[in-house]
């Protein structure tokens, strides 16, 4: 039987920081009652088959496009950007305008077969998506997962000069926006005014922030569970307020010595913590971590022993991790997608931003949100142990300053939970936003 349900068509870029927003979105969009069509290149589809759940559960509708990664002088399957370097993610990006083809017949196969999507929402990466939607008479927005930044650039592009890749792609890129319909956010009203108001007056179209869109890590393999069950049970023994989390995300690492010293630093410190380590810049970031050879000496055992340290290699439950009513701070790469999952929970950042947004996203958690205050930028500087003790203890102390953040992460976790109220006709401004969104899609016509 026919799915009569409107139609949404969801295509993000092939990067993990990009396909787990949009899969939220997703999510939310599914819960909303519309059909979703999430589109992604082979290899990605196949890894999402294993994430998500199957029907009645789930029934977003995944769609392979063509891709051929030599066509384009990447290596074989190479086609996301998880485990490769800088080079590989500009190569890939390169390589986006070749997906408008078979993105284009698509659209024309769903129109023919009678299922005209309701709206496309693509990455802001594929700014030629806006064109090929409208061909077909479709409501386009462009989604980004991100906070909102005036360049929305990697780091690098906006440290390079002209003749830089990146830069040549976007300035091929940005000015295509503006054929959106629409621009969605990954963020809140209130949280981000100044960069939200930016491009309402620079691309004169609706910009709408829907957020905050989190996705729980629905791994349900053996290993996953176990995982999950290993650190509720141990967070489950901390007195409240008493755990510091650490992690620098999926597709992000320290250098071999800031390793070092942040193990020397938790070592010194009186401070309970769970960290998600991953091999330094030195290692294969997607290899086991060897504790022996990138820690100090004892380090794993003694804290072990000592009953205050949780070291997890590769993967934790950072959702339920940061819901956990004994973690107190977190130290993040300040990824967007781990900002939000921490002051959805009320949790101050020690921010360490190693790439990309990051260090845009720390500035403005530190200086503008008052949430955070910085350890490290960047993996090329020496941090000293002392360093990192001094941000750690004035975090989780009792000091003026860890009061005060830690009442502000209050006050932003309240700012989320009204963003995202929705009782009856009282909603708050993601809630409506989300709701004008797709009022628009509906009285769109071309």
């Amino acid at each position: 039987m026919a799915d009569e349900r409107p139609n949404v068509v969801l295509f993000p870029f092939m990067a993990q920081g990009h396909i787990i927003p949009f899969l939220a979105l997703a999510h939310h969009i599914e819960q909303m009652g519309y059909a979703v069509t999430f589109v992604n290149t082979p290899l990605n589809i196949k890894k999402l088959h294993k994430s998500l759940p199957p029907p009645p559960s789930s029934s977003i509708k995944l769609v392979e496009i063509a891709f051929n990664s030599a066509d384009h002088g990447l290596p074989p399957e190479t086609e996301n950007t998880d485990s490769g370097p800088y080079d590989l993610f500009i190569r890939l990006i390169e390589a986006t305008p070749a997906l408008e083809l078979p993105f284009r017949k698509l659209l024309s196969d769903l129109t023919e077969n009678g299922e005209k999507p309701l709206c496309v929402v693509s990455d802001f990466f594929f700014g030629w998506a806006a064109d090929v939607a409208h061909e077909f008479g479709i409501f386009h927005a462009i989604f980004s997962a991100g906070k909102v930044h005036v360049t929305q650039m990697p780091f690098p592009t906006l440290v390079a000069g002209e003749n830089d890749p990146m830069t040549k792609f976007q300035w091929k890129n940005l000015p295509k926006w503006s054929s959106s319909d629409a621009f969605i956010f990954n963020t809140v009203e209130d949280l981000d005014r100044t960069g939200l108001s930016f491009f309402r007056r620079q691309l004169r179209i609706p910009v709408w922030p829907i957020g905050p869109l989190l996705l729980s890590r629905r791994d349900t393999s053996r290993e996953a569970t176990s995982s999950l069950e290993k650190c509720m049970e141990w967070l489950d023994k901390r007195e409240p307020k008493s755990v510091l989390y650490i992690s620098f995300g999926s597709q992000n690492t320290i250098s071999a010595s800031q390793m070092m010293n942040l193990a020397k630093a938790l070592d010194a410190s009186s401070r309970n913590f769970i960290w998600v380590a991953r091999p330094p810049l030195e290692g294969d970031i997607n290899a086991e971590f060897a504790s022996d050879k990138w820690l100090p000496e004892g380090f794993p055992q003694r804290v072990h022993d000592q009953e205050r340290g949780l070291i997890i290699s590769r993967w934790a439950p950072q959702v339920e991790i940061l819901a956990h009513n004994s973690v107190a701070a977190f130290m993040s790469h300040c990824g967007w997608n781990s900002v939000l999952e921490s002051l959805k929970n009320g949790v101050p950042l020690i921010g360490w931003p190693v790439a990309a947004e990051q260090f845009y996203n720390a500035k403005m958690l530190v200086e503008e949100v008052g949430v955070c205050v910085e350890v490290a930028r960047g993996t090329n500087v020496e941090v000293r142990e002392e360093n990192i003790t001094e941000k750690i203890e004035m975090v989780m102390g009792e000091s003026e300053e860890g009061r005060r953040m830690r009442r502000r992460a209050g006050e932003v976790k309240e700012m989320i939970e009204e963003a995202m109220r929705d009782e009856g006709d009282s909603k708050g401004s993601s809630v409506k936003a989300m709701h004008d969104f797709f009022a628009a899609a509906k009285s769109s016509c071309f």
